[in-house]
């Protein structure tokens, strides 16, 4: 049996549901087994605890150490986002995996030099769009592909949480511009991915971006205010090259709102809906029922939809976050294994940052942003860059 030494950079909420899902992916992984060789935090006491409690071999406050170990075969990221790049970039020069939680990057350009050093170097990659590995997701996109709903006429999506929604919320890592935009970079790379997942590329955008809370305390219960430099909403009109448009929204003061990760796409044949809250249900409508009769039906996750099957056999008792991070780090396993990609690799995560990129230049110019106009993105991207170095 090959083992595969797994490194993990960080010990907060994505790093345990990493430590979670490799443990786990392990059981279904086959000839490839992941070993928990070591972990990494800034914090002595939070490295320490987390290799107790997974089993890591051993722990360290220098990430650096991960790299240098010669038994580790994949570099696990999930430190804050101004660290993927540095981070990445390191493990790869050392010819070591990476699986890194999204936002890949601050913007596009540097995202641009991390795949490009990925496929260079000849080591895989995978990004944390853990929602899209979902079974009903998998469902919806052969669905669409196979023509159940007919032509493509529109999309809906959001992404609306609100952790952010009260002002003492104090300021955070997420709000950091050196680390890229807000709500559009953290919560929209999911719903811009998924929209991707299902319909392929979006060519033409134009958003508007809106900061709601202008301030927030340097650190919890302080007193100094710290300026808020990056969006709470952005609200995006896009186009998509198969032809349909549709609306997106990202969105972390959605008061009331905790995973309201979702779609409607509409379709010449029927619809379909889905909610993240109720992740393990699809909601189809069909054309060509009885009058009087018509209305959504919800298809309900089960062990027909694969991989639901490696966790339950019966259809409705439902699979869970966590199982998504497995699921995920299952297939970049297998990913390794075959030395085929099964994604959303640092490429998908490029093509990803920029629409948030180009989001930022719309709301900005007041205009539309189209796909073809390379050196826009590009500029913008430098700029943006240039001024983080600056500071």
């Amino acid at each position: 049996m090959r083992k595969l030494g797994i490194g993990l950079i960080g010990t907060g909420f994505m790093g345990k549901s990493h430590a979670m899902a490799w443990r786990a992916a392990g059981s279904f992984s086959g000839d490839i087994q992941p070993i928990l060789v070591s972990v990494a935090d800034i914090n002595g006491e939070a490295a320490e605890n987390a290799a107790n409690q997974f089993g890591f071999k051993r722990w360290t406050t220098t990430w650096q150490d991960l790299i240098d170990d010669p038994e580790i075969d994949v570099i696990s990221i999930t430190s804050p986002n101004r660290f993927h790049a540095e981070q990445s970039l390191a493990a790869i020069a050392a010819g070591k995996n990476v699986h890194c939680e999204k936002p890949l990057a601050p913007d596009s350009l540097i995202a641009e030099q991390m795949y490009q050093a990925a496929e260079k170097a000849g080591v895989m990659t995978q990004v944390g769009f853990n929602y899209i590995k979902n079974p009903m997701l998998k469902l919806a996109k052969q669905m669409i592909a196979e023509g159940e709903l007919g032509d493509i006429t529109g999309f809906r999506g959001i992404h609306a949480e609100d952790f952010m929604t009260s002002p003492q919320v104090p300021w955070s890592w997420r709000l950091d511009p050196t680390g890229g935009a807000g709500a559009v970079a953290d919560l929209g790379s999911h719903i811009l991915g998924m929209a991707r997942f299902l319909l392929g590329p979006i060519n033409e955008l134009f958003a508007d971006l809106d900061t709601v809370v202008k301030s927030r305390p340097e650190s919890a219960g302080s007193t100094i205010l710290k300026a808020v430099e990056v969006d709470d909403i952005a609200r995006l009109t896009v186009k998509f090259a198969r032809g349909c448009g549709g609306h997106i929204e990202a969105n972390w003061v959605a008061s009331g709102h905790k995973m309201q990760l979702g779609f409607e796409i509409t379709g010449t044949r029927g619809s379909l809906i889905f909610n993240q809250e109720r992740f393990n249900e699809l909601q189809f409508y069909q054309f060509g029922q009885n009058d009087g009769r018509n209305g959504f039906r919800t298809i309900v996750a089960g062990p027909e939809h694969a991989p639901y099957n490696l966790f339950c056999p019966a259809a409705g008792h439902q699979i869970g976050f966590n199982d998504l991070k497995t699921i995920e780090m299952l297939e970049f396993i297998q990913s390794i294994a075959s030395g085929k990609v099964v994604g959303p690799d640092f490429k998908e995560a490029y093509e990803i940052q920029k629409l948030v990129d180009a989001s930022l230049v719309s709301s900005r110019e007041r205009s539309w942003v189209r796909f073809n106009h390379v050196e826009v993105r590009r500029q913008d991207a430098q700029a943006r860059l240039e001024a983080s170095l600056i500071k």
